[in-house]
């Protein structure tokens, strides 16, 4: 796995994100926002892995510590540059979820995604593979390795993918053409095998959430070996 993220944001603003490892809301005596797993849709459980305190609110410094967390340490991971480019793409995620899936007329500084009302953040030009509710649909998502799955059934290279993101544009629909190609491209950069290829049962992990546990444990375990 590669641990690169794309570098395509500028440096700005980066002090709204907490400076320490626990979210503002961890000081709380209850969790009000808190989802009870097993009541989670596919969905919320794709985006729970970066709720680092379970208290139903992801804010940037928990999106941060989850990708840290998925992320091999390498002296590249831990330059001072590419540090804060990743804190900033963080931060702009939670920006932009945040517009879509604010919980009624609460606004925080502090820009918390909240987990309940993600199916909110969905956006146009995507797969799919997620309803409108963020339940998990099989036909959406064998579709994509039966169109676009061309050198090997159970794969895709990068030629492949980029033709299934063309295909699933929306004319004129900047936006989400955008975070479509956002969120494969970084899948497709941190997990594609030593060949090239992004797997379909990795993809499908995506899906479920369970990619990131598994992520997550591969890197703890490999520091312990260190």
């Amino acid at each position: 796995m590669s641990n690169r993220f794309l570098p395509f944001f500028s440096l700005t603003l980066l002090l709204l994100s907490p400076a320490s490892s626990s979210s503002p809301s961890s000081m709380a005596p209850s969790k009000p926002f808190a989802v009870k797993e097993e009541e989670m849709t596919p969905l919320q459980k794709h985006v729970a892995f970066f709720d680092r305190n379970n208290d139903g609110l992801i804010y940037p410094n928990e999106t941060y510590q989850g990708s840290r967390e998925d992320e091999k340490e390498t002296v590249e991971a831990n330059t001072f540059s590419n540090h804060y480019v990743r804190k900033l793409q963080m931060f702009v995620c939670n920006i932009r979820l945040k517009l879509k899936v604010n919980q009624g007329t609460f606004t925080s500084p502090l820009l918390p995604i909240y987990v309940k009302n993600i199916k909110k953040g969905k956006h146009t030009s995507d797969s799919g593979v997620y309803d409108s509710e963020g339940r998990f649909v099989p036909e959406k998502f064998e579709e994509i390795f039966q169109k676009h799955a061309h050198t090997y059934p159970t794969a895709l290279t990068s030629d492949e993918l980029d033709e299934m993101l063309k295909a699933n544009r929306v004319p004129g629909d900047k936006q989400g053409s955008l975070a479509a190609w956002t969120e494969w491209k970084i899948l497709y950069s941190l997990c594609k095998d030593k060949d090239g290829l992004l797997q379909k049962d990795t993809v499908r992990a995506v899906y479920d959430g369970s990619l990131f546990v598994k992520m997550e444990e591969e890197v703890s375990s490999s520091k312990k070996k260190a």
